[in-house]
């Protein structure tokens, strides 16, 4: 049976929503990275909390990178007006996971020319700054950005540019967005939360567990917050709707009507609050907890499915130009063509694969907790 386009349009929306509901979850190493000097206070300790990062950062930036591929894809206007366009803030976000890659690469080589202590700054600067950006970045799914599509450009020989950036920002404007800054400071406090679960399910060590288990706490206060100032923003906010001849116009309390005519995403954004909140009260309050990590990235998993579902579906523009309203950017209008989606989608069968490849590795690799015999007997380390 041939599967119509749009069935394929909402189809692939669906895959980049899962891949970035991953990566929100997979963050958890990017929070880890800014708990280091909160929770390990001994060299050894330090040397089990990095290397029990160290054994999962190459799952998120692999996730980093099939997420952009995979938009690039599906959805090529996309890539071409935000990569394209907003390329400063992309730009720092990409160079704030190229340094970490080379942080874990090199830190515990001997004879590395900076220094541990100088790969120990890289890897919060990717903490704080990767996360935080990259929280503003989807932020803009929201609160727009200021682009024009002219799709009659591709024929001017002499400057085929269909999308143009409207101002001399290129993507730094994002930041001056309060709304966009919610998010992203949502998305860090998150991801410490997260990387304190992780380290109490993965470390064998009272002393870390019990500073971990604060920093869930302390960290969970400011994440309620801007989350809920966040939401409050959007459900509060106009957007972007358009119709069936492909007009886009405003509408009133969009994203509030989005999850009254999509039940279904809104049950999806209740669990998943519900779920974190579950493990971080869990995690705290209890003696001895160590799945919280579980319970708080099916959550993650779910509330930002519910956001991606949001942003994307029911009509909604996803990526709402704020300078010129008919260039907002849909999944019918930016995505690739009817061939195009049916040869990926026929690729995208091989995904559950490898999702158990990497269920298995991880299990494999989390059999045994971290523990202080293993870093002194252990001869690579990171």
């Amino acid at each position: 049976m041939e599967l119509s386009y749009t069935f394929l349009q909402h189809y692939w929306w669906l895959l980049i929503s899962i891949l970035g509901a991953l990566l929100v979850f997979l963050l958890f190493v990017q929070g880890g990275q800014t708990l280091v000097g909160n929770v390990a206070k001994k060299t050894i300790e330090q040397s089990m909390v990095i290397n029990s990062l160290g054994r999962k950062w190459e799952y998120t930036f692999t996730t980093l990178v099939v997420f952009g591929g995979a938009f690039f894809a599906s959805f090529p206007l996309f890539y071409s007006t935000s990569f394209g366009g907003a390329y400063w803030l992309w730009m720092m976000i990409l160079f704030s996971f190229i340094i970490q890659a080379v942080s874990y690469e090199f830190r515990s080589k001997k004879g590395n020319l900076l220094g541990t202590r100088v790969y120990d700054i890289f890897l919060f600067i990717n903490g704080l700054f990767g996360v935080v950006l990259l929280g503003v970045a989807v932020g803009s799914f929201f609160s727009g950005s200021p682009f024009k599509v002219d799709k009659d450009n591709l024929f001017d020989l002499s400057m085929p540019v269909i999308s143009v950036w409207q101002t001399p920002w290129h993507g730094l404007e994002a930041l001056a967005d309060l709304q966009n800054v919610m998010l992203g400071l949502a998305v860090f406090f998150l991801a410490r939360v997260q990387g304190a679960l992780y380290f109490m399910n993965n470390i064998d060590n009272q002393s870390i567990f019990d500073r971990c288990r604060r920093q869930v706490w302390v960290n969970s206060i400011p994440f309620v917050v801007f989350i809920l100032c966040f939401l409050g923003m959007v459900l509060l906010s106009d957007g972007y709707e358009t119709d069936a001849s492909g007009i886009v116009s405003i509408r009133k309390y969009k994203y509030f009507y989005n999850l009254i005519e999509m039940p279904g995403v809104a049950a999806m954004l209740l669990i998943g609050v519900i779920a974190v909140l579950y493990a971080i009260l869990k995690s705290v309050w209890a003696t001895y907890y160590k799945k919280g990590i579980w319970f708080s990235g099916i959550g993650t998993v779910l509330v930002v499915l519910s956001l991606f579902f949001m942003a994307g579906y029911n009509h909604t523009p996803y990526y709402p130009s704020s300078t010129d309203i008919q260039s907002s950017l849909t999944i019918y209008n930016s995505s690739s063509s009817l061939f195009t989606l049916q040869v990926m989608s026929g690729v995208s069968l091989f995904i559950p694969v490898v999702l158990i490849y990497i269920f298995y590795a991880w299990r494999a690799m989390d059999k045994q907790s971290i523990t202080e015999q293993e870093m002194e007997h252990e001869e690579e380390k990171y």
